[in-house]
């Protein structure tokens, strides 16, 4: 297997995660975004979107960390990231879909470096934006796991994709200074996760291409 991915890269963060839970090996590949090696011809021949992750599994490869993550789940069942029953697939499903689908998208490099460049917006400006659609989907977050089905982690006491997909967005809103007080439940959960060895050696600056 390999992943070729960035070491700040919240989507890539979201697929070591899973590799490490699922304890499969894999060869990391680092691209950096900040140095646009992800826009090079070659790597979009591979990927026309030229974002990271890309993944391959012998013959297999693909984009996008839910196609991955999902692949990963139908072709190595054995520890398993999504619940036994279709009620609790679909919620961890719907709460990885509001960090994967509305936050993220909203808050990730290419999103910033246009709104500072091409809109000339300014440094506290694009903070507003940033604290915006994070807190706008971290509230919907928290109201979630105020109901039934929450435990030590997102969907009860066995780890999910949600919590693949919220540790990362976490990791990104504490780095940028966003207030997370009013959210107790996605800060008691992260601390639990934050507490595996899987999501320990994921972090960020335990990779081989942090600074």
């Amino acid at each position: 297997m390999e992943l070729t991915g960035y070491f700040r890269s919240s989507a890539a963060y979201r697929v070591r995660t899973a590799l490490n839970l699922k304890q499969l090996d894999y060869d990391h590949i680092s691209l950096s975004l900040l140095k646009g090696d992800h826009k090079s011809s070659e790597y979009l021949d591979l990927n026309p979107q030229g974002f990271v992750p890309f993944f391959k599994d012998k013959e297999v490869s693909m984009a996008q960390s839910i196609a991955v993550l999902e692949y990963l789940e139908e072709t190595y069942p054995e520890i398993p990231l999504l619940p036994k029953d279709a009620t609790g697939r679909s919620r961890v499903r719907w709460l990885s879909g509001i960090i994967a689908c509305d936050i993220h998208p909203l808050d990730n490099l290419r999103v910033l470096k246009y709104l500072t460049g091409a809109l000339e917006v300014t440094e506290e400006q694009k903070t507003a934006w940033y604290h915006h659609w994070i807190l706008e989907g971290f509230k919907a977050f928290e109201a979630i796991l105020t109901q039934q089905d929450t435990g030590t982690y997102c969907h009860g006491d066995n780890v999910t994709l949600a919590d693949v997909c919220l540790v990362p967005q976490v990791y990104n809103a504490v780095r940028f200074d966003c207030p997370l007080d009013d959210f107790p439940n996605i800060l008691r959960i992260t601390d639990n996760l934050n507490n595996l060895d899987a999501f320990i050696s994921a972090l960020p600056e335990n990779q081989f291409d942090a600074p």
